[in-house]
């Protein structure tokens, strides 16, 4: 694997050019691809993105761009789409080249359609790509101003993953490198779920009580469906699992969250999707999620009624009241089939 001087950065979000700054402060050469041609060119011509990060203008250099050509020659590319885009997005890319480079996973999801975590697509549409995720507790605001902030760099090969991690290192961003893809994606992919039910409960104003306790055990069902695919038990328990979960499940900086408040303030889950704005992933991961426990045998109570809530057959009330008249068990039992 060659040297990582040169990344480009897919996605031209909140969250990708705060990655692409990031690795601009580490002195990587990044060029930064997106969609909507008047974010390259406020990119460009005022270093800021005003439509989603607002008020944060940069010193550092980005070449943007709206031709996926023009990212062929990176070392690695990091792959900032939403997750349900994903596929799409490695089609695009897979003709203009076969990219044999690491290709950073950093949406956190599953795709719907096939039930698959995004490194599996990533295999079946790039397969000469290195498949790496970059995943923990972190919002695009606090990255971009340059705040500390400390992620999970996850790749199987090891070398790939601690290359990886060293050249995103930055001042004020420190990457912990891994082998756990699987366990990096079902963190990122389950705290988005979990962190809608809290923000539910919060929007309900059940209490800092039920929140807590919604957020632990969500942790246990992260952390058996992490087990059940695989994920090693210091990835569930480290950044990209417990870390997400906690911050993702108590800020309304995060999307997700603030989803759950405005369900739990009485709006409908198909009204929210369909008003567009800024995505919460978790919406369209629940059911793919449990579907995924139940092929693996294990129950998933929490993202159970979130899915129900979204599709519209269960309401706020009648989830909480679902979850507590669920069968008493041991804690360390609960949840078993």
């Amino acid at each position: 694997m060659r040297q990582i001087n040169k990344i480009a950065v897919l996605g031209g979000g909140a969250w990708g050019t705060a990655l692409a700054l990031t690795a601009a402060r580490a002195g990587r050469q990044v060029t930064l691809w997106a969609r909507d041609p008047n974010v390259v060119s406020e990119i460009r011509s005022r270093q800021h993105n005003p439509r989603y990060l607002p008020g944060i203008t940069f010193d550092e250099e980005i070449d943007a761009t709206s031709d996926l050509r023009d990212v062929g020659s990176a070392d690695a590319l990091l792959l900032v789409t939403p997750a349900q885009t994903t596929r799409e997005t490695l089609r695009a890319l897979s003709e203009v080249g076969s990219f044999a480079v690491p290709i950073v996973l950093c949406a956190k999801g599953i795709e719907q359609s096939s039930g698959k975590l995004l490194s599996q697509v990533l295999a079946e549409e790039l397969p000469d790509a290195i498949p790496a995720v970059l995943s923990g507790p972190s919002f695009a605001d606090d990255v971009a101003k340059g705040l500390p902030t400390a992620v999970t760099t996850a790749c199987e090969n090891s070398d790939a993953a601690e290359m990886l991690a060293s050249a995103m290192a930055a001042p004020s961003f420190r990457p912990y490198a891994s082998t756990d893809v699987t366990g990096a994606q079902v963190g990122g992919a389950l705290k988005n779920v979990l962190a809608i039910a809290c923000g539910a409960v919060v929007g309900r104003k059940l209490g800092a009580s039920a929140q807590a306790a919604l957020t632990a055990r969500g942790f246990a069902e992260l952390t058996r469906l992490g087990s059940a695919l695989g994920a090693q038990n210091e990835t569930l328990t480290g950044l990209s699992g417990l870390g997400d979960l906690v911050l993702t499940c108590s800020s309304t900086q995060s999307r997700n969250f603030r989803f759950g408040i405005e369900l739990g303030e009485g709006r409908k889950a198909a009204d929210l999707i369909a008003a567009g704005g800024k995505l919460a992933e978790g919406a369209h991961t629940a059911k793919v999620a449990v579907e995924l426990g139940r092929r693996h045998n294990v129950e998933l109570p929490i993202c159970e009624v979130v899915a129900a809530i979204i599709s519209g057959s269960l309401s706020i009330d009648k989830a909480l009241t679902t979850l507590m008249s669920r069968p008493l068990k041991h804690e360390a039992e609960s949840g078993r089939n």
